[in-house]
């Protein structure tokens, strides 16, 4: 292991350029745990009434009126979005990369690498962003900044928010389950519901800064077909392997100078094509990001 991380260490600082592909590990690495103390110190009261135990079940459950639904989303979207980051892994990445040609192809929709300082025209979140909403029947290409509308929905509900965006729930007393109906957000053009930007079906909206983001993505991979580049992969499942996944591999692959690494919480096994040219590191990404820093 301690090989693997020198050479590492040693490839991204020779490297002419650095793609970092990020899936949900490095979010998880970084304290955005869905269960658990932090599921109860805000869920608790959802926890009683619905018996699920996490906040993922949560945001599949089938509730009877809009008012309680954006009672639970406005909680789970503020501390996975606008809350401050729980640890340091997103600055420690960033310190990694600092001064390289730098891009980020990510999956997760918590907005970390610009709440922690990567250059926003450096990124490109595919699935979306907790930070929007759009019309849930799509009458247009537009998503809308939804920051101010779940701060009041939270208020209404008796929640606070403190200093560095925390959560502070209400003393004394139980937080409302259910938002006033005049909160509940609309479409600004034809009145239906709002919903949040994430991809799960054909309805996602890809507005003008998702198409922004995937030009400059294509523009990054044009510009670096050749040249010592790593392909640094932290944290990526197989949900959704071919966005990243799959697409480090071909582009490795192609470019004998290229150098495919993976931080993943298991050693996963790569294509024997590219093998010579792939480091992997299995542990917490927290840890392991830290020890490419020493």
């Amino acid at each position: 292991m301690d090989r693997r991380i020198e050479n590492l260490r040693t490839g991204i600082q020779k490297a002419d350029a650095v793609i970092i592909g990020a899936g949900a590990g490095l979010s998880t690495a970084a304290g955005y745990v869905y269960s658990g103390e932090r599921f109860e110190r805000y869920f608790a009261d959802f926890r009683r009434k619905y018996g699920f135990q996490d906040m993922y079940s949560g945001g599949f459950y089938p509730y009877a009126t809009p008012e309680e639904k954006w009672a639970f989303w406005s909680r789970n979207i503020w501390i996975n979005r606008y809350s401050g980051i729980p640890n340091g892994t997103y600055g420690d990445l960033l310190r990694l990369v600092q001064g390289k040609d730098y891009f980020v192809l990510t999956t997760n929709v918590d907005h970390c690498f610009q709440r922690a300082g990567f250059d926003k025209a450096r990124l490109f979140y595919t699935q979306g962003d907790y930070g929007l909403f759009q019309c849930s029947r799509p009458c247009c290409q537009t998503t809308w900044d939804n920051e101010a509308m779940v701060r009041e929905m939270l208020l209404a509900q008796g929640f606070s928010i403190g200093e560095g965006g925390e959560l502070i729930p209400p003393e004394g007393r139980e937080p409302a389950m259910a938002i006033p109906g005049t909160l509940v957000p609309r479409c600004p053009n034809c009145g239906r519901p709002l919903t949040l930007n994430l991809r799960a079906d054909d309805t996602f909206v890809e507005d003008e800064g998702w198409h922004r983001a995937a030009a400059a993505y294509e523009a990054w991979l044009a510009a670096h077909r050749e040249g010592a580049v790593v392909y640094l992969e932290i944290g990526v499942g197989y949900n959704t392997p071919g966005i990243i996944k799959f697409s480090f591999w071909q582009q490795v692959y192609r470019n004998p100078r290229a150098v495919y690494a993976c931080l993943n919480m298991e050693e996963d096994p790569v294509p024997e094509q590219i093998q010579d040219r792939s480091i992997l590191l299995a542990g917490d990404a927290h840890r392991l990001i830290g020890e490419l820093l020493a």
